[in-house]
């Protein structure tokens, strides 16, 4: 199989899974054979720029929002984080902060945890609005759905009149014994 097809058949299988994924709720393949097919993906289309697309899955994020909840317009576009699968992709990022960040920063590094990206939204410390991703600029209203989740803090001391949070919703495996 030649380049070009060889992308245009990662990207249409690409879309299809991130149709079962991100608008079914029914993934067919585990996210490491996700990962494996987009990692390709991105190296092919960084090694031909000649077939390059402004819809290949490289350039969105997520997908489209399902209709069973009123979707969100995110303020900020809420993106995904890139994967780094060895020591020397870990090596380069470091290499590139160190050039952005002259006087340093502090890493925290956890294990990776795979959950479902939220936008939480709180205004004069009251949490008012939750979002998923969804494409990265529309997402689904699932504010009364996080209501439920005790964990999540529905008021906040000191906070400023606005403040939008950004990280994973997730269940440990130890909910489902």
């Amino acid at each position: 199989m030649d380049v070009q097809r060889e992308i245009e058949a990662l990207r249409e299988e690409i879309r299809e899974h991130n149709r079962h994924y991100y608008e079914e709720d029914a993934p067919v393949i585990s996210d490491f054979e996700y990962d494996a097919l987009m990692r390709r993906l991105i190296e092919l289309e960084a090694a031909h720029p000649e077939y390059s697309s402004p819809d290949s899955p490289t350039q969105r994020v997520g997908g489209t929002a399902r209709s069973t909840f009123a979707p969100v317009t995110h303020e900020v576009p809420l993106e995904s984080l890139a994967d780094v699968f060895s020591r020397d992709e870990l090596g380069a990022f470091g290499d590139r902060m160190a050039a952005l960040l002259p006087e340093g920063c502090d890493y925290c590094v956890e294990p990776k945890i795979d959950g479902l990206s939220m936008s939480l939204e709180y205004e004069n410390g009251v949490f008012v609005r939750g979002a998923t991703r969804g494409d990265g600029i529309t997402g689904e209203d699932v504010t009364e759905n996080l209501r439920t989740v005790r964990s999540l803090p529905k008021k906040l001391s000191g906070a400023p009149p606005k403040l939008i949070v950004r990280g994973e919703v997730y269940m440990s495996r130890t909910v489902f014994s």
